[in-house]
């Protein structure tokens, strides 16, 4: 064989064994992408959860405070109506008891639900930075791919 001949079958497997590097290159890489876009919806599955959980808990919080609100304004009709001295007053003393007893349980409620929501609002704001993570490190594959390829 000539000295060209032997020259470009070295040649020849020196761009072989490139090709194969770049091929389990791409391969790993591509493996890694599959990997991470898994536990990428994970983290999008876990998000759209807190959020929906908090908008429960917003809905809860703010009914609590419509109630809240109707049973002060309650208490002060039964108020200004006992300034009139035309309401029996035994009735009335167990009607401001009662909205006494609910204002004080939608008060606690509303704190509770309160930090229930701002809770998960946290929750889904600690999920949306790792989901940004991922979605970066997806950029850089797809780049590092692209590059290899």
């Amino acid at each position: 064989m000539s000295a060209t001949g032997t020259a470009d079958a070295a040649k020849k497997r020196e761009d072989r064994r490139l090709n194969d590097l770049v091929a389990v290159t791409v391969v790993l890489l591509t493996v890694f992408m599959a990997i991470t876009k898994t536990k990428d919806d994970n983290i999008n599955q876990a998000m759209q959860k807190a959020k929906a959980d908090a908008v429960d808990a917003w809905a809860e919080y703010q009914f609590s405070r419509v109630k809240l609100h109707v049973d002060e304004n309650g208490l002060n009709q039964l108020r200004l109506l006992e300034t009139t001295g035309q309401i029996d007053k035994a009735l009335a003393a167990k009607q401001a008891a009662e909205y006494d007893a609910d204002i004080k349980k939608y008060e606690a409620r509303s704190k509770e639900t309160r930090t229930k929501a701002e809770g998960l609002e946290a929750e889904y704001n600690r999920l949306n930075f790792r989901d940004d993570q991922f979605d970066m490190s997806d950029i850089f594959l797809s780049i590092a791919v692209a590059v290899s390829a």
